[in-house]
């Protein structure tokens, strides 16, 4: 009878474990896949598809009860999409929302997903708390106080000031990450309402950085926080370990990588949200095939007394 050394038999199985895990990349469209990250709409708006549908969703996670990525800790948290609970959102209309940060975890800011339906309405914001709005997936039209109607697109944002009338609806299916916090006020100065687009935002320059950014918001004292879009190529990772007294909230809208939040290091992909509370040590490097894009939220402009 012919014997296997244990040379031959360890050389089998290697190679047997290496076709599996390249089957897996070929045929699933799972972490590893490059496929179908960015999508677009018939108006050729990039779509951030693993947002809507991510990769680890519950329906993926049957065969592994109990499993989840999402992790909580008190100086930050990674809320990873098999644990979003959505409900229907307060004084919304037709509309479900899952709160991803809040108050509770130790933020001052609440960050949510909100999914309206056909004939989707928007809540009124409570007296003093300020709102931003980016869309993921879908269109919706926003209206001010004076009747005047535009159009969000996905890639699209707006900001409303405190205590400002406005409606946000939806005639078919849409997706927002909606960002909310009590305004700090600082005298004479006064926030305006702002509505854009991504593509429209110039390109930054960051001193000792590799990555892209972004600002959607202006950088004058009025406003009291800004939303970043930070690009990275694969293999780019932030120079400086950040240590700092601003707190952010982090929706990773494509691509896949390794966050260290802390002592902690964990690997991340589109979809996924995470919570920095002050001084957290926070470092990102982007891995895989395909750009890492996140959009990142962060308190400026005021004293921390």
């Amino acid at each position: 009878m012919q014997s296997f050394s244990p040379i031959s038999v360890k050389s089998l199985l290697i190679l047997l474990t290496n076709l599996c895990f390249l089957n897996i990349a070929v045929t699933e469209q799972g972490f590893c896949s490059a496929s179908s990250i960015i999508d677009y709409d018939t108006n050729c708006h990039p779509l951030y598809s693993k947002v809507i549908n991510p990769t680890l969703s519950p329906s993926h996670l049957q065969d592994l009860p109990g499993f989840t990525r999402s992790v909580y800790r008190s100086d930050h948290a990674l809320i990873t999409p098999e644990s979003h609970v959505f409900s229907p959102l307060p004084d919304w209309g037709n509309t479900v929302g899952a709160y991803l940060i809040s108050p509770a975890m130790g933020a001052h800011f609440v960050m949510y997903i909100a999914k309206m339906q056909d004939s989707s309405k928007s809540g009124t914001c409570p007296k003093d708390v300020e709102r931003f709005v980016f869309v993921l997936q879908g269109s919706v039209t926003l209206t001010n106080a004076s009747g005047i109607g535009q159009t969000l697109m996905v890639d699209s944002f707006a900001y409303i000031p405190p205590n400002s009338e406005h409606l946000f609806e939806s005639y078919e299916s849409a997706t927002l990450v909606v960002f909310e916090r009590r305004y700090a006020y600082l005298e004479n100065h006064v926030p305006e309402p702002i509505v854009g687009s991504t593509d429209q935002q110039p390109l930054l320059d960051t001193p000792g950085e590799v990555f892209q950014l972004r600002k959607l918001l202006p950088t004058s004292l009025a406003y009291d926080f800004n939303i970043h879009i930070m690009d990275f190529q694969p293999g780019e990772f932030l120079n400086v370990k950040e240590v700092h007294y601003n707190q952010h909230g982090l929706l990773l809208l494509q691509g896949q990588g390794i966050y260290r939040l802390g002592d902690s290091w964990y690997p991340v992909e589109a979809g996924d949200v995470i919570w920095m509370a002050p001084f957290v040590p926070q470092w990102y490097a982007a891995l895989g095939k395909i750009p890492t894009r996140y959009l990142l939220y962060k308190d400026v402009n005021r004293s921390p007394l």
